[in-house]
C-alpha cells in the first residue's frame, strides 16, 4: 500500500490543526518563493505558463495560485499527477468546488514512469516535502528494524529516474522546483519523528540515517546540498540554485534550470 493511500492517513497530513508550525512554515515560505518563480518565468517566456505538478495531493497549490487573479492569470494550464487515488479523488473534488476544473487535471500516474508522459511544461514542480518520500524500490520495510546495517543512499536511483526524466520534459527555458526539502541534521531528525509519532506510527530508523522511516511504510529523506547536485549529476551545477526557506536550517527549495544556449 501507497503511503497516502489510507484517507485516515491523507486526512492528517493535510489538516492544518494537526501539522506542526515547522511544516506549516514551510509549507507557506516555499508558496511565497513559487508566486515569485512563476511570475519570473512568465515574463520571461512573455505568456502563461504550463505546469506540471509532481505529488498534487489534495491540489491545495492550484487552489491558493487560483485565489490569487494575477498570478492565476499567468498560468494556460495546471497537470498534477499522483499515485495515491485517493489525493486523485481528493483534487478532483477540490477543482470542481473551486471551479477551476477548465485549467487544473488530476491524473492517477506514478512519476516514477514520466519518461512515458508525452507533454512539455514550462514549470514542473514537487511541493511540500514530497521529493524526500521517493525512496528505493528495495527498502525493507518489514524488517529495516531488525537490521544492524544503515542503509546505503549514496545514490538514490528513483529520485535520480524521477526528476532526470521530468527535466527531459522542460520547454526551452522551463524550470524544474524542487521544494521543500527536508535538511540532514539532527534538529531536522528529532522534527520529523516528533510529527510520525504523533501520527501513531512506529519509526524503524536511527539516528545515524539520513531518513526516517516507519513501519506503516512512510519514509522521508533528508539532504544536503551536495548529496542533491550528486544525485542529479546530468545536470549542469551552474543550473542548479538553493533557496533556504527559513533561518534554522530545516528545509531548502532547489530550482533546476533548463540548458538555454
Amino acid at each position: 500500500m501507497e503511503m497516502y493511500d489510507d484517507l485516515n492517513t491523507v486526512q492528517k497530513s493535510f489538516d492544518t490543526d494537526f501539522l506542526t508550525e515547522y511544516l506549516l512554515q514551510a509549507q507557506w515560505a516555499e508558496f511565497i518563493e513559487l508566486k515569485k518563480i512563476i511570475t519570473e518565468l512568465y515574463i520571461r517566456k512573455g505568456g502563461p505558463l504550463r505546469v506540471l505538478d509532481i505529488g498534487i495531493g489534495n491540489a491545495r497549490v492550484p487552489k491558493h495560485l487560483s485565489g490569487i487573479q494575477e498570478i492565476w492569470d499567468m498560468i494556460e494550464r495546471y497537470d498534477g499527477t499522483d499515485n495515491s487515488q485517493t489525493c486523485v479523488d481528493l483534487s478532483r473534488q477540490v477543482t470542481v468546488r473551486l471551479g477551476i476544473q477548465d485549467k487544473v487535471t488530476a491524473y492517477f500516474f506514478d512519476a516514477a514512469d514520466l519518461d512515458q508522459w508525452a507533454k512539455t511544461y514550462d514549470l514542473i514542480i514537487t511541493t511540500w516535502f514530497t521529493a524526500g518520500n521517493f525512496y528505493p524500490d528495495d527498502f525493507p520495510f518489514d524488517s529495516y528494524h531488525q537490521s544492524e546495517k544503515n542503509f546505503d543512499l549514496t545514490k538514490n536511483e528513483k529520485f535520480t529516474r524521477i526528476f532526470s526524466h521530468a527535466y527531459a520534459l522542460l520547454a526551452p527555458g522551463g524550470e524544474v522546483v524542487i521544494g521543500s526539502c527536508y535538511l540532514d541534521n539532527e534538529a531536522t531528525r528529532k522534527k520529523q519523528e516528533a510529527f510520525y509519532s504523533k501520527a501513531g506510527m512506529t519509526i524503524i530508523t536511527r539516528a545515524s540515517d539520513s531518513f526516517t522511516a516507519t513501519l506503516e511504510r512512510f519514509w522521508s529523506q533528508r539532504f544536503t546540498e551536495q548529496q542533491i547536485q550528486e544525485y542529479l549529476a546530468f545536470i549542469r551545477p551552474e543550473n542548479i540554485r538553493f533557496t533556504p526557506l527559513d533561518t534554522y536550517q530545516y528545509a531548502l527549495q532547489v530550482r533546476i534550470q533548463s540548458n538555454v544556449k
